[in-house]
């Protein structure tokens, strides 16, 4: 069977937070690998299923009330998660951002409207920023949480990174001609 990132968000995410539904993979994953790994939450239905037939994860139904479908990780599935973070990887990291096409194509667009871009990109990433020091002030302080931190300083920086180019290029529009 061949697994795939989303597979790997699914093992990850059952096996860091326990038993759980596909909703609550959602729910989990809307706070956190969601920041960074933007895909179709609609996946988080149907992949344990794939998984479970692999062997990967294991499911009970509950025998009351809507009778939701809980998965847990298997020995098997935490063994493809393992050898999986073993492995290390060659493959750029991908930014799927609409200013940046945007930007690309900024010489057919209107001085005023790449103007209101990058002021919107300032706010977006000022909040980003905000939402993440947050977390950091909210989770930091929990020795046992440090090692999900990593990715999140490594957000932070990269946002502060975007804010800066925004605010520099938000200056250069004010002051007239690129």
């Amino acid at each position: 069977m061949r697994l795939t990132p989303t597979s790997y968000v699914v093992l990850g995410t059952i096996a860091l937070r326990g038993p759980s539904t596909p909703y609550d993979l959602k729910r989990a994953v809307g706070h956190s690998i969601g920041y960074f790994w933007p895909f179709p939450h609609a996946q988080l239905y149907s992949e344990p299923k794939r998984l479970a037939a692999a062997g990967l994860l294991a499911v009970a139904r509950e025998d009351g009330g809507r009778r939701r479908q809980v998965y847990r990780v298997t020995d098997d599935g935490l063994s493809a998660l393992r050898a999986w973070l073993a492995e290390p990887t060659d493959e750029q990291m991908q930014v799927r951002d609409i200013a940046e096409m945007k930007l690309f194509f900024s010489e057919l667009a209107r001085p005023e409207d790449l103007r209101a871009l990058a002021g919107q990109q300032v706010k977006q990433h000022r909040d980003r920023i905000a939402d993440y020091e947050a977390m950091m002030e909210r989770f930091g302080p929990r020795p046992e949480l440090a090692p999900r931190l990593i990715s999140l300083r490594l957000g932070l920086r990269i946002e502060h990174a975007a804010l800066e180019f925004w605010t520099e290029f938000e200056a250069e529009t004010a002051t007239g001609p690129r």
